[in-house]
């Protein structure tokens, strides 16, 4: 059975911006292309995955993506706001699969950097076996975001990224008459785009002792004591908002 997992990356610099707060451009940037490396490192590993397809324009993105022997498409021009290049990205990949007869299709964003093979093969396990449509969805941990959705034919619905699209794609599936399964999963559902986030994903790699592309990262001590001090300030606004109450 064909499986091909779809990573749509618009680009390197200028990526994360919300965490201009903490990180240079530079230091996002880097940290982004760790965590790019992490995602495409796990996609590449997973037996089930027949094929890893990067979209993208970014040149840095390409010559990324062809380290890792996946393979790599433009992203359809589209002005706007980011999620509807997102849109545009993985609606066209559905259609090009659909049309080579491939019969999933999986979406992963590049920025979570904790998923792993196991957590890829719960994902697909008994996944495409029906001649019914399905979808399956793993929702940010903070239920907000789709971090995650694997789709049998590709095309078999529209997507509807951007803010509450968990539950967004919840309706659009419904509306398309197919029954979403929902997988919570605590690696793909940590997408990295806050202060907070950044901080948890630290946590996480101390307490299990993580070695990847982004624990390497890291671990540079500029970064750490960015992070340091960020999670210090956030834990002193916290009590005083407790201590106001």
């Amino acid at each position: 059975m064909s499986i091909s997992l779809v990573i749509p990356i618009k680009q390197l610099a200028n990526a994360k911006r919300r965490l201009s707060t903490m990180l240079s451009a530079d230091q996002r940037c880097e940290l982004f292309k760790a965590m790019v490396e992490d995602v495409l490192e796990v996609a590449t590993s997973c037996d089930r995955i027949t094929e890893v397809i990067v979209v993208t324009k970014d040149p840095a993105v390409s010559a990324l993506a062809y380290q890792y022997s996946a393979i790599v498409m433009p992203e359809p021009d589209v002005s706007g706001e980011l999620e509807s290049g997102l849109i545009a990205a993985v609606t066209q990949t559905a259609a090009y699969l659909a049309k080579e007869q491939v019969k999933t299709m999986v979406f992963l964003p590049g920025d979570v950097p904790l998923i792993t093979v196991e957590e890829l093969e719960v994902v697909l396990d008994g996944f495409g076996l029906s001649d019914k449509a399905e979808m399956m969805i793993v929702p940010a941990n903070d239920l907000g975001g789709s971090n995650c959705l694997v789709c049998s034919p590709p095309d078999c619905m529209s997507f509807g990224f951007g803010e509450d699209s968990f539950r967004r794609h919840l309706r659009l599936a419904k509306e398309k008459q197919i029954e979403p399964m929902v997988a919570k999963l605590p690696g793909i559902g940590l997408d990295i785009d806050t202060p907070a986030d950044l901080i948890e994903l630290a946590h996480r790699i101390k307490k299990y002792k993580l070695d990847t592309h982004t624990s390497r990262y890291l671990a540079d001590s500029a970064v750490a004591k960015s992070i340091d001090r960020s999670a210090k300030s956030i834990d002193r606004q916290a009590k005083k908002e407790n201590e106001a109450v």
